[in-house]
């Protein structure tokens, strides 16, 4: 390994991340200047009016903008599941950085008269130094610009954002800037583990191996992985593959032992991951509670944010509705096609099970031979002999999915949400898969845009999980923009 590489994998994230607020400090200031050009297309702009007072208008905004973001976390090299947290966070700070910002135009103003004297005189000197009087005047700034300068803000930096995060997941894709792992434990929740690894290469963690306890599990293969040894091997595997992060996965293991091999880590200074007792619970939003000193967790309210239920239902409305009108041509197209090439209805209606159990007739293009179609898992092959010509095509680019608007415009089921499953599927679900029939289904949602979208539904539980306990406005538009994308480029079911 050469010294660039070495230099790479030991300072990529800070290099990305210094990189990152450069490339921020140079979308807001496109934004602003973008702005500014429309301001005078549109006439919010004098056409004479100076750049210079706008100048220093950006200086403050970026400034401020920066501080912002920082504070939302967006320079934290942690990141969430498939980058939500990020995408809504940059709406946050984006509003409260305005707030700040017209917050200081008003107050960093020529020193009030009334302070001179007053109970504020001693304030007097620090106003001055912050004075904005002489350098910005507000009446001679447009509002118009103002306004369109906070929406290019949000919309440039969003996009910036999303080509980053695309970016720096082919690097890692790639092998750049990867982190060598190793997850310790080769039970369940360690090949667990291992399965997301594998779902979601750019994550950026080079897995080594296994290590675990079990004697009789050394050497054998777990996938594709080898379990290459226990404990007293962590030290020097840690030195010969410069492994920088363990993952111990080892829920049901006595505290103490647990213990033990974190302070194996700390004394090596790796960083590691510990899989807590009762890791399934953190997939609902918890709060984390002390009594006398003993720490508790519990489960965060559950109460329904009405107005947010609210603004999903008519946004479900008002996009079913567009979609069926503007549509309606594709719709045509699609039946004549499907009557055409194989007999049967064009629709194909079946029973699924909606928020609470309750059961409805989901209605889809119908995408395979009649009498090959029926209670069956969904096929996870284009080539799976039940589906048609058509039908390849229609699910490839998620046209079949079209006629469920109806079932949204019914209140049957929501544009964003958990896919709808089939009543002999409920039927064997778990507590915990159960907590899917807490909210309506969906047309389309977080696993539907995700790595693990090939997989089956009910065996990737952590995607609806994370939406229905974080389900906003915000997150709704964000999954209904990805899954505008993917699409477009042709990813969707088989």
């Amino acid at each position: 390994m050469t010294f660039l590489q070495t230099f790479l994998r030991r300072n990529f994230e800070p290099l990305v991340l210094s990189a990152q607020v450069f490339v921020d400090l140079a979308v807001l200031l496109l934004a602003c200047w973008a702005a500014y050009l429309t301001g005078q297309s549109l006439g919010g702009t004098a056409p004479n009016s100076p750049i210079d007072t706008y100048q220093q208008l950006w200086a403050l905004i970026c400034a401020v903008l920066l501080v912002s973001f920082h504070a939302f976390g967006m320079y934290s090299p942690v990141k969430s599941l498939l980058n939500m947290q990020e995408f809504k966070a940059i709406a946050k700070s984006t509003v409260v950085g305005f707030l700040v910002f017209f917050t200081l135009l008003i107050l960093l103003r020529k020193t009030p008269q009334e302070a001179e004297g007053g109970v504020y005189e001693f304030l007097v000197p620090l106003h001055e130094l912050f004075d904005l009087g002489e350098r910005i005047k507000p009446d001679a700034v447009s509002r118009l610009t103002l306004v369109l300068t906070g929406i290019y803000v949000l919309v440039f930096t969003t996009a910036s954002r999303f080509f980053s995060f695309k970016l720096i997941q082919s690097l890692h894709a790639r092998g750049i800037g990867n982190r060598n792992v190793l997850i310790y434990g080769a039970g369940p929740c360690g090949q667990k583990l291992q399965s997301k690894f594998l779902i979601v290469p750019t994550l950026g963690l080079n897995l080594i191996g296994f290590l675990d306890d079990d004697r009789k599990k050394s050497g054998t293969m777990v996938e594709r992985y080898r379990v290459l040894g226990g404990r007293h091997d962590l030290e020097r595997l840690v030195g010969l593959h410069k492994v920088s992060e363990v993952f111990i996965a080892l829920p049901d293991e006595a505290e103490d032992h647990v213990m033990g091999i974190v302070a194996d880590c700390e004394r090596l200074g790796v960083r590691y991951h510990v899989v807590p007792r009762f890791y399934h619970l953190f997939n609902y939003k918890l709060r984390i509670e002390s009594l006398d000193s003993v720490p508790l967790v519990t489960r965060a309210d559950r109460s329904q944010n009405l107005i947010g239920m609210f603004a999903k239902r008519v946004v479900d409305l008002v996009f079913s509705s567009a979609v069926l009108i503007v549509g309606s041509p594709v719709f045509l197209l699609a039946a004549l096609m499907i009557k055409r090439e194989s007999k049967g209805p064009v629709f194909f209606v079946h029973t699924r099970i909606g928020k609470d159990g309750k059961p409805f007739k989901m209605i889809k293009f119908r995408t395979m031979h009649t009498h090959l179609s029926g209670d069956a898992p969904t096929p996870n092959s284009p080539y799976d002999p039940r589906i048609t010509r058509i039908g390849r095509y229609l699910r490839r680019y998620s046209l079949d999915e079209l006629p469920q608007f109806i079932n949204v415009l019914k209140g049957e089921m929501s544009i964003v949400g958990p896919r709808p499953e089939m009543p002999f599927i409920v039927e064997n679900y778990t507590p915990m898969e159960r907590e899917r029939l807490r909210a309506k289904p969906g047309i389309t949602g977080m696993w539907q845009i995700s790595y693990a979208r090939t997989q089956a539904i009910h065996d990737n539980v952590d995607y609806d999980l994370y939406y229905i306990e974080n389900q906003s406005l915000l997150l709704d538009l964000v999954i209904i923009a990805l899954t505008g994308i993917a699409v477009v480029k042709g990813t969707g079911a088989y």
